[in-house]
């Protein structure tokens, strides 16, 4: 063997060996690699299989399903894509699909935001084939796409519903119903079941029930209810008049009633109004009014004129939208007793529902109805309660300025204005004839005298007929004691 052969021998086994040892690394480093990259898309898969879904709102059905019930529910997905939506109800074995985002059918579908969809429908009966009164379920499932479509993020709800197919039924009980344009009249009735809500629509105005009991109809069940409604003075004297039932799931019923309608006929006069007035009045008013100083901005100061119309005509419709929610104050019985008293040895200047024309300078600027009796003694005379009730309402109002309102109870409240003074508090029990304030000018008021008015749930009717024994006892109290009768 020549020199050297043993060391060159040993150098091409040793490259031979380094070279099986990169081979060996490099096919650790791709295993390594591929473990790693498959524990990461492993990792990524479970991770998917964790991301939230989208978020689901139901506005309604609330709690009940009726004949006829809307569908309403909001999706809402980060980034907006929704994969699929399906509203489905549920009652023992029998499913209902109600929505499908594959086959919407008549629902509505409203791109709100970017990411945020709201679904309408109407359905009934017909929709709801197999289901049957009594408990159910809406099942809203909402699903997304997370890691590139491979794996789907699912939200599910479930909203315990009740079914109610039946509507509610009405019967009437009292007899001739006698309604004189501008005032008020009372039906009793029974309705079923008790947890409906019920009363008189006259054209678009509702007039709720209350339970008789509350009327003192003795011997009254749950089912009877009592009910004051009016016949607007600015309501046509062939109004539809009606009674009506509708139950928590939407159902109605409907029932007609023996009534008449007589016309009255309404004055119609001019009131001059002049500077001295209008510079008395006008910042008064807006000193004391919030709501006045809002009306107001725009307006010049020195264009009194049409600061006056604004208040006189905008600031008396806001007045008349608070006195409307007001008459959600009143108690679920009666409070008052007999006839109501009117203001003593008074002189009637102006009356209900009188159509004026206001002028300044021999040119008509504004036309109002004035909505009650305007009663003058002498200066600063004590106003009386007229009749038992509880003050609800007792500061400054806009045009009616010093004001008290009391409640008589089933939506019947009393108004007194202008007032000098106040000297009773919201929350007052009150008995017929107490002092509830003194008469004075304040407000839109000429001069010293007392502003008033009956409100049957907001809305002013004539004071003549509260203030008439023989009215009431007719339109009333008969119905009444036949009504205990029964």
């Amino acid at each position: 063997m020549l020199p050297g052969s043993d060391s060159k021998g040993r150098g091409i086994r040793d490259h031979k060996l380094d070279g099986g040892k990169q081979l060996m690394s490099l096919f650790s480093r791709v295993l390594i690699v591929v473990v790693l990259a498959a524990f990461s898309v492993g990792g990524a898969y479970l991770w998917a299989g964790r991301a939230l879904g989208p978020t689901i709102e139901v506005n309604n059905p609330e709690r009940y399903v009726g004949r006829t019930s809307v569908l309403d529910f909001s999706v809402e997905t980060p980034g907006g894509t929704i994969a699929g939506v399906e509203a489905v109800l549920e009652q023992g074995d029998t499913r209902i699909s109600l929505f499908s985002l594959a086959a919407p059918r008549e629902a509505r579908i409203e791109q709100e935001t970017r990411e945020r969809i709201r679904i309408v429908r109407t359905f009934d009966l017909n929709d709801l084939p197999g289901a049957t009164e009594g408990p159910a379920h809406l099942i809203v499932t909402a699903d997304r796409p997370v890691l590139y479509g491979l794996r789907q993020a699912l939200t599910s709800r479930t909203y315990p519903l009740e079914l109610r197919f039946e509507p509610p039924r009405l019967t009437v009980l009292s007899e001739q119903h006698y309604v004189n344009h501008g005032g008020t009249e009372m039906v009793v009735y029974r309705v079923t079941p008790n947890d409906v809500e019920s009363g008189v629509i006259v054209d678009n105005q509702v007039y709720p029930g209350f339970p008789a009991a509350g009327a003192g109809i003795s011997g009254a069940d749950e089912a009877m209810r009592v009910a004051f409604f009016a016949l607007l003075h600015d309501q046509e004297l062939d109004a539809p008049m009606q009674l009506f039932a509708r139950d928590p799931a939407g159902n109605e019923a409907r029932a007609d009633f023996d009534r008449r309608t007589f016309p009255k006929v309404f004055r119609r006069r001019q009131i001059t109004v002049g500077n001295n007035f209008i510079q008395r009045v006008v910042p008064a008013i807006a000193e004391q009014s919030d709501t006045a100083r809002v009306l107001l901005e725009g307006i010049p100061k020195d264009d009194l004129v049409t600061q006056y119309v604004r208040i006189n005509a905008d600031l008396r419709q806001e007045n008349a939208n608070y006195l409307l929610a007001l008459a959600k104050k009143t108690q679920p019985h009666l409070l008052w007793q007999g006839s109501f008293r009117q203001l003593g040895n008074s002189q009637v200047e102006s009356s209900f529902a009188d159509h004026r024309t206001y002028l300044y300078n021999g040119q008509a600027i504004d036309q109002q109805v004035h909505l009650g009796f305007d009663l003058a003694v002498t200066a600063n005379v004590a106003i009386l309660a007229s009749n038992h009730g509880v003050v609800v309402h007792a500061d400054f109002l806009g045009i009616y300025g010093n004001c008290v309102v009391i409640d008589h109870g089933m939506g019947l409240q009393s108004l007194y204005a202008h007032l000098s003074s106040i000297g009773v508090r919201v929350g007052d029990a009150v008995k017929q004839g107490r002092e509830i304030g003194r008469s004075g000018r304040t407000g839109l008021a000429g001069g010293d005298h007392l502003h008033f008015t009956m409100l049957l749930h907001g809305h002013p009717v004539t004071p003549l007929e509260w203030w008439d024994p023989h009215w009431i006892g007719d339109r009333i109290t008969r119905k009444i004691a036949r009504a205990s009768a029964r």
